[in-house]
């Protein structure tokens, strides 16, 4: 993996606040915390993307799904996307 540099300007406050929560949550720095809140977006918009598949599936039929077709569905779908 290529790794390259962005810089981004902070007010003090967000700065002492990600000082923080490096401390917190025992990241070993500014980027890895960065990287992980980035991980934590993507993984929100993935889950509402599945979301929104499922409930357009669920209005294209008249299917009964039991719990356990759900979970299968939510599990096909997101292998999908993360492919």
């Amino acid at each position: 993996m290529t790794t390259t540099s962005m810089n981004i300007s902070l007010p003090e406050s967000l700065k002492d606040y990600v000082k923080q929560r490096i401390e917190e949550e025992h990241y070993s720095n500014p980027s890895d915390y960065v990287r992980a809140l980035i991980r934590e977006d993507q993984k929100r918009r993935e889950e509402k993307k599945l979301e929104e598949m499922l409930l357009a599936g669920l209005g294209s039929g008249s299917r009964e799904l039991t719990r356990e077709n759900w979970q299968k569905l939510k599990e096909d779908i997101l292998a999908r996307i993360q492919r």
